[in-house]
C-alpha cells in the first residue's frame, strides 16, 4: 500500500494522536514500506477524524475541514454554483452536495468515482482547455471557487513550497476570471515564503481575506486555508 502522492505535505506531521490522549497504535510490520509511508499509515490509524470519516462514509477527513469552514461562512446552499479544483478523492464535493449544492463541477488529475449530481473532469487544471470546459459544465459564473490542489512533492522544502504557491496563484487567477461579484475563494495553503504577497493581492480584489485553521487540520502541520469573501468584480 502506498501513500497517495498528492496528499503529502511539505512538512509531514509527526507523532502522537489528536489532543495527545492515549498511546498511539503502531503497525506490526513495516515490510516493503518506506519510513514516510509507515509514518503516514500510523497517523491514519491514530487519527480520530480519519476514523470518523470512515464511519460516516466520507471519502476523506478533508470533509471535516471544509465543513468547519462552511459552518462559519455558509458557502454551501441550494442554488449556489461551486467549482472544486483538485477534488480527489471527493470529500469537499461530497460535503457540498450533502449541504444542498446541486450545481458543482470538479477537476483532478486523478480518477474520481462519480458523485452525482456533480460533473467531474479528469485532466490537468493548468491545461488551457480545462477552464472553458469547467465553465461550460457549470453553466454560469460560480459563487465559490475552492482549491485543494497540491503538487507531488520532491522532498525539497523550499521547492515544494514554491510549487504549492504556484498552484494557489493559478487557482486564484482563475477565480478572478470567473467568479460572480460577491463570490468567494477558498484554497488550502501552507505557511511560508510567498504567501504574504499572495494574500496582499487577494485583499485588493475581495472584501475580506482570512487565514483559517480548522480543527481537523493537524496542529503540527503548517497547513492553513485562505478564505477570501466579497469578490469585488472584474
Amino acid at each position: 500500500m502506498t501513500e497517495p502522492p498528492r496528499k503529502r505535505m511539505v512538512k509531514p506531521p509527526t507523532g502522537g494522536i489528536e489532543g495527545g490522549r492515549g498511546k498511539p497504535a503502531r503497525l506490526k510490520t513495516a515490510k516493503e514500506r518506506t519510513p514516510s509511508q509507515q509514518a503516514w499509515l500510523e497517523r491514519q490509524i491514530n487519527d480520530p477524524f480519519a476514523a470518523k470519516a470512515r464511519a460516516l462514509g466520507y471519502r476523506s477527513r478533508a470533509a471535516f475541514k471544509i465543513a468547519e469552514i462552511d459552518d462559519r461562512f455558509h458557502f454551501f446552499r441550494p442554488g449556489a454554483r461551486v467549482l472544486d479544483l483538485g477534488l480527489a478523492p471527493g470529500g469537499w464535493t461530497q460535503l457540498a452536495i450533502q449541504r444542498g449544492v446541486r450545481d458543482i463541477v470538479g477537476v483532478d488529475l486523478l480518477p474520481v468515482d462519480p458523485l452525482p449530481p456533480a460533473h467531474i473532469l479528469q485532466m490537468d487544471f493548468t491545461d488551457p482547455e480545462c477552464g472553458p470546459q469547467l465553465m461550460a459544465l457549470l453553466g454560469g459564473p460560480p459563487d465559490l471557487v475552492m482549491s485543494d490542489m497540491a503538487p507531488n512533492t520532491i522532498g525539497h522544502r523550499e521547492t515544494d513550497h514554491l510549487r504549492i504557491v504556484g498552484l494557489i496563484e493559478a487557482a486564484s487567477d482563475f477565480a478572478l476570471e470567473v467568479l460572480k461579484p460577491g463570490g468567494a475563494f477558498v484554497a488550502k495553503a501552507f505557511q511560508g515564503g510567498g504567501m504574504d504577497r499572495l494574500i496582499g493581492g487577494l485583499k485588493h480584489r475581495y472584501g475580506e481575506v482570512r487565514n483559517v485553521k480548522p480543527k481537523a487540520s493537524r496542529q503540527d502541520s503548517s497547513e492553513v486555508f485562505l478564505v477570501a469573501t466579497g469578490f469585488k468584480g472584474r
